[in-house]
């Protein structure tokens, strides 16, 4: 189901604020979020944690084609392998909910029918329709073996040298996984976020076994598991050390 703006009366006025009353909670949530080792024994709230997923399909999409999938473990079963395959860390094995984020390159053709079928402006704009029946899908087709990317490359070469700038294509199926990834990892901070302002936590792993989750949770070729995250209440010993960041200056360039 795509969300549309009439369904969020916040999101009605497109015009950007004139200011942002929220600023002072939303630098809250930011700050107060960490990375939270250990949990309490208190459950996430179906509808907080509906909530939370609400939130975090609101993340930026590219060309909204919304490339991500949240497989949220209930099975206790399952959940029992798979804090194995996280190794059995804290931040897995104490947490109530157990979340793998997952990026998928192999639905994007699905996702564009879904975008013409649900898009706000009926009927829909000849120039919105051709971007969603042409462009995208040159920019993410590759063909079999990628027999598609030589043309692509060629193309996209050319017209650099005859027209200025050009956006690259994705010629491979690593370049397309890199896209799918890079829009599921939005999404996931979302999550993040949105349970912090519910008053809960989490914590990203990257420290699991990929193919042996991949395998539990059945996944198919296409896609990818970008992290995992627990998520509950944050224990009293949940935090290992006090936050700290390197200075600014040295990662902001102004050129």
């Amino acid at each position: 189901m795509t969300i549309h703006s009439s369904d969020n009366p916040a999101t009605n006025n497109l015009a950007t604020p004139a200011h942002t009353p929220q600023l002072e909670a939303f630098t809250q949530v930011v700050e107060q979020r960490r990375s939270v080792r250990r949990f309490t024994e208190t459950a996430i709230p179906d509808e907080v944690m509906n909530e939370c997923l609400r939130l975090a399909m609101l993340a930026p999409s590219s060309s909204n084609l919304q490339p991500w999938g949240f497989y949220i473990i209930e099975s206790e079963d399952i959940r029992t392998k798979a804090n194995k395959i996280c190794m059995n860390q804290n931040a897995a094995r104490t947490a109530n909910k157990l979340i793998a984020i997952v990026a998928h390159t192999n639905n994007w053709q699905q996702n564009i029918k879904k975008i013409l079928a649900d898009y706000p402006i009926k009927p829909v704009p000849k120039k919105v329709k051709e971007y969603y029946t042409k462009v995208v899908p040159l920019d993410l087709a590759r063909g079999p073996m990628n027999v598609l990317s030589p043309a692509k490359w060629g193309a996209t070469t050319a017209m650099r040298r005859f027209k200025g700038p050009t956006k690259s294509p994705y010629y491979t199926a690593d370049d397309v996984k890199n896209w799918a990834c890079i829009n599921a990892s939005l999404a996931a901070q979302n999550l993040m976020l949105a349970l912090r302002a519910h008053g809960f936590d989490s914590c990203p792993m990257m420290g699991f076994d990929e193919p042996a989750m991949r395998k539990l949770l059945r996944l198919e070729s296409g896609q990818y598991i970008v992290m995992m995250i627990g998520a509950g209440e944050r224990a009293d010993n949940g935090i290992y050390h006090a936050q700290f960041r390197f200075e600014p200056e040295s990662m902001i360039q102004r050129i």
